[in-house]
């Protein structure tokens, strides 16, 4: 396992989490800003039990990061395009 790169926020901005209370009544549309990211987009509800489930099963690994930020965000945009439902 590999640690979270300082300042990415990528798995907490391009995924969509399903509505879980308290943290996400609604849910979290994907390509938007979870409520839940600080300033130095670190997530407030880690380790915390209100923690979304979805968010608690994914953890940082080569294959999702890649090298950078940006490399993360379009692999995850990638992952939510093709896991998505279809109408």
């Amino acid at each position: 396992m590999i640690e979270c790169r300082p300042a990415c926020g990528a798995c907490c901005i391009a995924p969509s989490i399903s509505p879980c209370a308290p943290a996400l009544p609604e849910g979290k549309a994907a390509g938007v800003r979870c409520p839940h990211l600080d300033d130095d987009l670190r997530c407030v509800l880690f380790g915390k039990p209100e923690r979304p489930a979805t968010c608690v099963g994914l953890a940082p690994q080569l294959e999702m990061c890649g090298e950078s930020a940006a490399e993360a965000m379009a692999t995850l945009v990638r992952w939510e395009m093709l896991t998505r439902p279809r109408d």
